[in-house]
């Protein structure tokens, strides 16, 4: 093996090209659910809200601050968008203990949970 090859930069273009469609999705995704879905009931609410605190606050902590997994509250997930956590929420972490929720959450229920990490300061149930 040669040097040269040895240190050859990917091709930019064609990693761009693979990855548009996943960033437009990331980037569709709360539009799309916001004008598909209807808003979530009070009760389904408060129904998330207990699940977060009762079934990610077994990982998380029980006031969210971390754990086993990491801390969910709004300033340690600063920076990252609500479809991105929405994400990380329906299809988990691979290689870790996170896992996906896609068998029980529908994509606006994790988008919503997502959306209440990061505009919630205070997370008590």
């Amino acid at each position: 093996m040669s040097a040269r090859h040895c240190c050859r930069r990917p091709d930019i273009a064609r990693f761009l090209i693979k990855l548009w469609p996943a960033a437009l999705f990331v980037f569709l995704l709360p539009k799309q659910l916001a004008a598909h879905e209807p808003p979530l009931s009070p009760e389904r609410q408060a129904s998330l809200r207990s699940l977060l605190h009762q079934e990610c606050g077994s990982c998380h902590g029980l006031k969210l601050n971390g754990g086993l997994g990491p801390a969910l509250t709004s300033d340690a997930l600063h920076g990252q968008s609500a479809a991105q956590i929405a994400l990380t929420i329906m299809h988990g972490r691979p290689g870790t203990a996170m896992p996906g929720w896609n068998r029980f959450l529908h994509p606006s229920e994790s988008l919503w949970l997502a959306d209440f990490l990061l505009r919630t300061p205070d997370k008590k149930p």
